[in-house]
């Protein structure tokens, strides 16, 4: 047996009506139909995937994160930071460039859940956003082991028009 792919992220929010708005205008994430659990949920379509978001009053644990391919980084960047919402916090920074070039932007939801964004390659990326990225390898010493690491098992074509 082999796992074929992630179905679905579940995550918690105080506030659902506020998180599920938050996905919509940040991501394009769009509402599906959503069983009745006996308890506020919204299902919502991410790709060929799903966010679950449930409301409750439990605090979103600080580690715990999902992580999302995007298509145009730069978009959700800008969305993030206007929102006074990017996470430079938990990890080393709110955009880490790996040592294989993949970069990662965190930021958080209203309810304070960590969203990892992916992209693929940091030189697709416009000259002022590479500037704000801290490398992970000036960070910390990185193996020949880790330099493998990628985000993306399968290879992913950058959008130069960014």
């Amino acid at each position: 047996m082999a796992t074929r792919s992630l179905n679905h992220v579940s995550i918690v929010a105080e506030h659902l009506e506020e998180s599920v708005r938050f996905y919509e205008e940040v991501f394009g994430l769009e509402r599906i139909p959503t069983p009745n659990f006996g308890h506020p949920v919204q299902w919502l379509r991410v790709g060929d995937l799903q966010l679950h978001i449930f409301e409750r009053p439990e605090e979103a644990r600080r580690y715990a994160h999902f992580a999302l391919t995007v298509d145009d980084l730069v978009t959700v960047y800008e969305k993030a930071r206007a929102r006074g919402c990017l996470d430079g916090d938990t990890f080393t920074h709110f955009l880490v460039q790996l040592p294989n070039g993949n970069v990662q932007l965190y930021v958080r939801d209203p309810a304070g859940n960590l969203i990892e964004v992916d992209w693929p390659d940091i030189a697709s990326l416009p000259a002022e956003l590479q500037a704000q990225c801290v490398r992970l390898e000036d960070r910390y010493p990185q193996s020949d082991w880790n330099r493998q690491a990628t985000l993306f098992l399968e290879p992913v074509m950058a959008d130069a028009s960014q």
